[in-house]
């Protein structure tokens, strides 16, 4: 066999192995939880399965299924840099406490109505609920009315405050979610609540 025929052999058979070769189609990264909770991800393709249980471990998918990879917190701001920065803050929530029977503020939330504030202020498009709960005084039908009216306290704050109207969401439950279970008919101070969850 000559050698130009070897050659071209050659040529020919590295074509085949690398038109065979798994290319990576894309890549899957766990990424490390913000509250520093075990994750996982299982990530499914093409058949084959692979668990995802460490932070930065990393499955390239293939046209053969996902493959192991690995991955380090500076690959991954390498490669993701710019996708991680444009994400979202995550959500926050408050917790407001108001007086017994009445849509007034305790005198602590009060002070800490600001931190809500300052929490809607560094998002550039804020989105907020605002969720009014009682406690266990009272029928259902007064409870539903507090617990509106005292989400509305809290929409009225914000809107003078400067907050958009359009962005507040306002929701009464009255008693039926209390943080803290107890009897019909039962003060409790930490039922009393409005909660708000700023996205």
């Amino acid at each position: 066999m000559s050698s130009a025929w070897r050659a071209a052999c050659a040529l020919v058979l590295s074509l085949l192995l690398g038109a065979c070769a798994t290319k990576p189609q894309g890549t899957v990264v766990l990424l490390p939880d913000a509250q520093g909770r075990d994750t996982a991800v299982l990530v499914n393709q093409d058949g084959g399965a692979l668990l995802l249980d460490k932070p930065y471990a990393a499955a390239d998918l293939t046209n053969k299924g996902p493959l192991k990879a690995t991955s380090s917190p500076e690959q991954v701001q390498a490669q993701f840099g710019a996708a991680l920065a444009a994400r979202p803050a995550a959500p926050q929530q408050f917790t407001l406490y108001f007086v017994e029977g009445k849509d007034e503020f305790t005198d602590e939330s009060r002070r800490a109505f600001d931190g809500v504030l300052g929490e809607i202020a560094r998002r550039p498009v804020p989105d907020v609920l605002v969720i009014g709960h009682t406690d266990r005084v009272g029928n259902d039908a007064f409870n539903d009315q507090l617990s509106r009216q005292r989400a509305e306290v809290v929409r009225k704050a914000l809107v003078a405050r400067g907050v958009a109207a359009q962005s507040i969401v306002v929701v009464g439950r009255g008693k039926r979610e209390p943080i803290v279970p107890t009897a019909d008919g039962v003060s409790e101070a930490r039922n009393r609540r409005v909660e708000i969850l700023v996205r």
